[in-house]
């Protein structure tokens, strides 16, 4: 493995303390960021290109051609060329570059297949499946139905969901706030069948497994602590798996699902979006395909020429 040069290294160390504290972007994105970076630093420092402030389109478009040739996915290309471009900008803005290199890269344009969803016979037999075992399952099984429901009737990431105190919980408007991407807090409205699962869990579930540590988590854990989010992924996968010919997602595959169901019964975008909590309204579209049966509804409904 090529060294990066000490040049990289104390510039992406100065790069971490800018996302951390000003950007204060999630640690999974500093993660990411950090990780193609140092990826480029290694390819830079092999063509001899030893100062972050010296990189030059060449050097980039030399290094998005090396990991094409190393058969990474067209969604990876585009990410790295992302992180790149965001990163010289830094560069050039903090005087450590005379100009901004990335500024001519054009990002390849990533696949974005249709997301896995399920349909809404499918999700109420999942629900089914979990209140006829919730006699035997006690506790965990009301959490798991109020995680499910929850998330069907939301959309929330799940980092969202782990994160939510009981006080986030406006029972009477049946809304829960949440903390999303970028620290941008939300208020995400839930239906009756998501709050009587809740009113269930928090009156005859969470108490049975609530310790001295369990703070004002929402959802705990079997040992009484805030529940993980890989348990909540658990969960989700093997409820899901109860349902014959049902499609293997996790809790991002309810997101999605959430969103096509809400589409398909006529919200519009916008709404969708705010929902979600996402920034752009192009991250949004990509359920728009997965509703195209309702739209061929609407035009056999209503055009002359259907």
């Amino acid at each position: 493995m090529v060294e990066i040069a000490e040049g990289w290294a104390a510039t992406l160390a100065d790069y971490e303390r800018h996302l951390r504290t000003e950007r204060d972007v999630s640690e999974h994105t500093v993660r990411a960021y950090l990780t193609d970076l140092a990826d480029l630093a290694a390819h830079a420092t092999a063509m001899h290109v030893l100062d972050p402030g010296a990189v030059t389109i060449r050097t980039l478009r030399s290094w998005l051609a090396n990991l094409q040739t190393r058969g990474r996915a067209r969604t990876t290309l585009a990410r790295r060329s992302t992180a790149a471009r965001v990163f010289t900008a830094w560069l050039e803005r903090t005087g450590r570059a005379e100009s901004d290199a990335g500024a001519l890269l054009a990002a390849p344009k990533a696949h974005r297949p249709l997301p896995p969803v399920l349909n809404q016979t499918d999700m109420r037999a999942v629900v089914e499946s979990i209140v006829e075992a919730i006699d035997d399952d006690g506790p965990v099984g009301l959490r798991d139905l109020a995680i499910i429901e929850l998330l069907w009737a939301t959309g929330v990431r799940v980092g969202e969901l782990v994160g939510a105190d009981i006080d986030d919980l406006h029972t009477d408007r049946r809304v829960l706030r949440v903390l999303g991407k970028g620290s941008k807090e939300r208020m995400v409205p839930y239906g009756l069948p998501a709050a009587d699962a809740l009113a269930a869990w928090l009156d005859r579930g969470r108490p049975r497994l609530a310790t001295a540590d369990s703070g004002p988590a929402l959802f705990l854990g079997s040992r009484g602590g805030r529940i993980d989010a890989r348990v909540v992924r658990r969960v989700v996968h093997r409820r899901i798996a109860a349902v014959p010919d049902a499609p293997d997602v996790g809790p991002h595959g309810l997101r999605h699902t959430a969103a096509t169901h809400l589409l398909e019964g006529g919200a519009d975008l916008r709404s969708v979006q705010e929902l979600l909590g996402h920034a752009s309204m192009g991250t949004t579209q990509i359920y728009t395909h997965v509703s195209a049966d309702r739209l061929r509804a609407a035009f056999a409904q209503a055009h002359p020429r259907a």
